[in-house]
């Protein structure tokens, strides 16, 4: 998958058909806006939703969505909440694209980056590329505790595994359908950003990052990840280097 050094970009490369992965639970307010956002970019030629149990009417709202029958859009239920990486799980089995990107079912992160997330892949120069919000994008101030959770989990990610990442807890994950296929995800809750990395980092692939926008929500606002999920999230970096 990954291109020689000695190999340039090709510019020309034929664009990969896209899939957007959207794990969604209590998401009533934001789903149905964020997956017509979706659905504007050009790039993207599928959209698998997978409602994680939601309790909160996010399941009539995208009740809403299957009515209008759009061909790109497939959504899919667990019956139960079993977290963010168990709905990514059931994504990625559904996905049938060339190319997959993450999408949170608010608005933290923008459709509209999708192109600039493809471009490496598209023209050979890597297969995994993340959204960075630390490379000079535009960004409304995260809360200061969540921004020290992530920059300690990934120096500990490069620390680890011998890289260089600025964002390794963002959102925006963007590869190839094969980085996955053979992949085999334990992870059921926020855990599924570090366990993803450091599987993909000891395939020895290079990922490449690119600056994204970044519209982060407050806790009343329905953001879900809390600072319990940190020690998971290192905890799960040492499994995999060390342990798994």
């Amino acid at each position: 998958m990954r291109r020689p050094p000695s190999m340039p970009p090709n510019p020309h490369a034929p664009k990969p058909s896209l899939s957007v992965v959207i794990p969604c639970y209590n998401e009533v307010n934001t789903v149905k806006d964020i997956v017509t956002r979706v659905l504007a970019e050009e790039v993207v030629d599928e959209v698998i939703i997978v409602d994680d149990g939601s309790t909160d009417g996010t399941r009539a709202v995208l009740a809403e969505i299957e009515a209008e029958r759009h061909s790109k859009v497939s959504i899919y239920y667990h019956k139960r909440n079993q977290g963010k990486g168990a709905a990514l799980v059931t994504g990625f089995r559904r996905a049938s694209c060339d190319v997959i990107i993450i999408q949170d079912a608010d608005f933290e992160y923008d459709p509209r980056e999708y192109a600039l997330l493809l471009k490496p892949i598209q023209e050979g120069v890597t297969s995994v590329v993340y959204g960075s919000r630390f490379l000079g994008g535009t960004r409304k101030a995260m809360n200061f505790w969540n921004m020290v959770a992530n920059k300690g989990l990934t120096l500990i990610t490069n620390i680890l595994f011998n890289a260089i990442l600025s964002d390794m807890e963002t959102c925006y994950k963007c590869f190839r359908r094969e980085v996955v296929a053979g992949m085999t995800i334990h992870a059921r809750g926020f855990e599924f950003e570090p366990e993803f990395t450091a599987k993909v980092l000891r395939q020895g692939i290079r990922i490449v990052e690119v600056p994204i926008s970044y519209y982060g929500r407050e806790y009343h606002e329905g953001k879900k990840i809390k600072w319990t999920d940190a020690p998971i999230a290192a905890w799960t970096l040492l499994r995999y280097r060390f342990f798994d």
